[in-house]
């Protein structure tokens, strides 16, 4: 039975809360936060506090913190020589204060406050200064059932960098198509289908083969017709530094 302290509030501590509480090989043994009223919904199945000086002994303390909050509150740890690991993906493990054993579990996966998580089906990247507490990392996620995956530092930065990418500025995008077609009375679910399908072939070829569209055929009539559409000139310079991005690619400049 692995022992887990959780240090923090947010989307990823509490989505980690309930994987952990829902598996057999884990125990959550406490859960630290400075305000106890962001955890106090939680206070019958864990023991909760707002006292640093009141951790109590764990196998982890997860620290599930903003990225910026990681060394102040590492530093604060009333402890020493015991695996203390962080779930940012681009955040240093040496971010941590040395006193401690250092590590990170970083679930790869965007995180809603009210959107249920499987963490069957979340890759959590893994770091660690020491063998057994590489393996400690390893077997916590594996409890969740989730498949871990042994980083680097820089590994897991980049792939971090990449998730922007594929998940924050797409869904910058769906929100600018949703604002196009609602600026037309037409029903944005009416996409949805499309975004499944892109998002679907991927599965099975790269990411340079799916692509399609007006850019790669570097049709100059379409492209022209829907800068002249686009009203804001916002929309206007995301769609002609894609547009030139693709044609680059796929040689059409």
């Amino acid at each position: 039975m692995i022992k887990v302290v959780i240090l923090g509030a947010g989307n990823v501590a509490t989505h980690l809360f309930k994987a952990f509480y829902a598996s057999e090989n884990v125990t959550v043994v406490q859960w630290y936060n400075r305000h106890l009223k962001a955890i106090d919904l939680y206070k019958n199945k864990v023991a909760v506090t707002d006292d640093l000086s009141a951790l109590i002994e764990a196998d982890v303390y997860m620290l599930a913190i903003s990225d910026d909050a990681i060394e102040s509150l590492s530093e604060q740890l009333p402890f020493t020589n015991r695996l203390v690991v962080h779930t940012s993906g681009s955040t240093s493990l040496y971010a941590i204060e040395q006193k401690h054993d250092r590590g990170v579990f970083y679930p790869l996966q965007t995180f809603s406050k009210d959107t249920e998580v499987d963490f069957s089906a979340v890759p959590i990247c893994v770091e660690a200064l020491k063998k057994d507490d590489l393996k400690t990392l390893k077997k916590l996620a594996k409890a969740i059932g989730a498949q871990s995956h042994k980083v680097n530092t820089n590994q897991r930065q980049a792939l971090h960098l990449a998730a922007v990418f594929v998940n924050n500025f797409s869904n910058q995008l769906y929100r600018i198509a949703h604002e196009i077609t609602e600026s037309q009375g037409v029903e944005f679910d009416i996409l949805k289908p499309l975004i499944r399908e892109t998002a679907a072939k991927i599965e099975t070829i790269s990411p340079y083969m799916a692509q399609t569209g007006p850019a790669k055929r570097n049709d100059k009539k379409t492209i022209k017709r829907h800068l002249k559409q686009l009203e804001k000139e916002e929309h206007k310079a995301i769609y002609t530094l894609l547009t030139e991005s693709i044609k680059t690619t796929h040689g059409k400049q």
